[in-house]
């Protein structure tokens, strides 16, 4: 099961090597025109209308729906400093994001969410934006019906995006688990046209039509580095909270990933399927400022 250390801006990253683009240089690369847009929403959102499906979320996955574990109390302590970042300044929609694939962004974002969710029965609303290759629904086991791709092609409204569990504990191996109550929007089919979707401003009207049914909203983002819908969909969220892999990922792709998302709000970086920490699995945190580019002071716990 991957282990999490939780190093806000550049923790167990250090290196000397520097960034070869500009945060500039990198959205310039990204640049491209936006879709044509589509005329205002004005839906009401009723909550208790949301369809329910039977999920059968993957507890290899999901280590925090259990009781116990280190994985459940690592992702404890990131809602701890989650909330700590809400203190701070106003902080609801969180968009989840790595460098380059596979470094556990979403691993990150739905047990983020199932966390978020389990704390005062907070009510979460996980959005997969990664609309090239979804992967939210396959951990949660749901079925990735009409979502986010048809909404933003103007195919579907939101209340016919919106879905939730049919039921609210799993039976695995003679165990029982609480299933919160999360609110999913699915990425849907066919994202061959995502970068153009997500570009024209649609997916901005549907966080505000929701937000305020929310506690929380998570968005899985697809990588920063390798497709251009990650720095679209930032201008919807709060702030940006950025995964790295354990040895895995090299120093210059972290500090492009950050550079990236030079105009957001940077909680930090969450630093996933680290093995044999050292101090004995003790926890770093790196709090770092508001902008992206601050210097960091840190503790051990």
């Amino acid at each position: 099961m991957s282990r999490i250390y939780d190093a806000l801006q550049r923790a167990n990253l250090e290196g000397n090597a520097a960034p070869d683009a500009s945060a500039a240089e990198i959205a310039q690369t990204f640049a491209h025109p936006g879709a044509e847009g589509f005329p205002p929403i004005h839906e009401e959102v009723l909550l208790e209308n949301i369809e329910r499906h039977p999920w059968n979320p993957s507890l290899r996955s999901l280590p925090t729906l259990g009781d116990r574990g280190e994985s459940i109390e690592q992702f404890r302590s990131l809602r701890t400093q989650v909330y700590q970042f809400r203190d701070q300044a106003p902080l609801k929609t969180i968009l989840v994001s790595s460098g380059m694939p596979a470094e556990g962004k979403t691993f990150v974002a739905a047990n983020l969410a199932v966390s978020l969710a389990r704390n005062k029965k907070s009510s979460v609303l996980l959005i997969d934006a990664d609309l090239r290759k979804p992967t939210i629904h396959k951990i949660l086991g749901a079925p990735n019906v009409a979502g986010l791709t048809e909404y933003l092609a103007g195919d579907a409204s939101i209340s016919e995006i919106l879905q939730r569990n049919r039921d609210s504990r799993l039976v695995e191996d003679g165990h029982s688990f609480v299933i919160p109550e999360i609110t999913l929007i699915p990425a849907g089919e066919g994202g061959d046209h995502s970068s153009e979707l997500v570009a024209n401003h649609r997916i901005e009207e549907l966080i505000a039509t929701v937000s305020p049914h929310f506690d929380w909203i998570v968005i899985d983002s697809p990588p920063v580095l390798a497709v251009a819908d990650a720095i679209d969909l930032a201008r919807t969220a709060d702030a940006v909270l950025l995964v790295a892999r354990a040895t895995k990922t090299p120093y210059d792709v972290a500090q492009r990933a950050q550079a990236a998302f030079s105009s957001s709000r940077i909680l930090g970086f969450v630093l996933n399927a680290v093995r044999n920490a050292p101090g004995g699995g003790s926890y770093y945190y790196y709090y770092g400022r508001k902008d992206a580019g601050s210097d960091l002071h840190g503790r051990k716990e």
